[in-house]
């Protein structure tokens, strides 16, 4: 085992970017920021890395065939050791999460409960997994939202609803590149019921309603911020429909839509930060 490994096995970019969107999503619901801000930062960072930590535990086998450089393929992490890891880090965000409000108490205890299921019964579910994460790539707004008060949880409602949508689309892909490792491992996913293709179609789909959902802050942020996004949402629909030929998997990664779907999601991140900034 090496520290390397419990480091990478954390997938520390992905969990420090769902940190730093709960403080975007406070920004963005009051306008402001305050120094108990590295809060939110720190619960959420430290619960995403515990459900990485926990999805590849229960990985393992899958990744063996997909992504043998991972972690506890590659033995740089035992599943034993990468198990209590995980619990760590679940307590760790849950403990701190109760220093802020009760319902980004609720948050916390909740989105750890639901990473748990979706590592060892969501996963393999068709669609009831991609709804899980998609749901908890979304609550980061809700999150932060929370932590301005209620009022400031349905202002964020509209930002978590994109993101659930752009990340449905991206999750469905993902699925789509893993078709044989997750077939191996006994999953039964979207992309292994109905197919490739059909399963590009779908992401598609969700990619449109996405970039549609995204014209919602256009009432508070203005002009401004719909060309800033409008450029994200043509780079979204150009990942997208990029696979809506593929009929395997191989295509699909090679289209390379998943991790232009993922850097779409960051860039919007950018968006909704300067508009925060300077269009209130």
């Amino acid at each position: 085992m090496t520290a390397a490994g419990f480091f990478r096995i954390t997938r520390p970019v992905n969990a420090v970017v769902a940190g730093i969107a709960a403080v975007i999503a406070y920004l963005v619901a009051t306008g402001t920021l305050v120094p108990e801000v590295i809060l939110l930062l720190v619960i959420v960072t430290s619960i995403t890395a515990a459900g990485n930590v926990i999805n590849d535990c229960y990985d393992a086998d899958i990744d063996a065939v997909n992504r043998s450089d991972r972690p506890i393929p590659s033995g740089q992490v035992s599943r034993r050791a990468a198990l209590w890891y995980a619990v760590l880090l679940f307590l760790a965000g849950i403990a701190i999460s109760f220093f802020t409000t009760p319902l980004c108490i609720g948050f916390a205890a909740f989105n750890s409960l639901l990473l748990v299921l979706y590592a060892t019964r969501l996963k393999g579910m068709p669609l009831a997994g991609n709804i899980a994460v998609a749901y908890l790539t979304g609550s980061m707004f809700l999150f932060g939202g929370a932590f301005a008060g209620y009022a400031g949880f349905v202002h964020l409602v509209p930002l978590a609803v994109i993101t659930f949508l752009a990340t449905m689309a991206r999750e469905l892909l993902k699925d789509a590149e893993d078709v044989d490792g997750d077939a191996a491992g006994g999953a039964s996913t979207l992309p292994i019921r109905i197919g490739v293709r059909k399963t590009a179609y779908c992401a598609f789909a969700f990619t449109v309603l996405s970039t549609a959902a995204s014209i919602i802050p256009f009432w508070w942020w203005g002009v401004p911020y719909l060309a800033m996004i409008g450029i994200v949402d043509l780079l979204l629909l150009v990942a997208a429909y990029r696979t809506l030929t593929c009929d395997t998997p191989a295509c699909i990664r090679k289209s390379g839509a998943s991790g232009l779907l993922k850097y779409s999601m960051f860039a919007s991140l950018v968006v909704f930060t300067i508009s925060a900034l300077f269009l209130v």
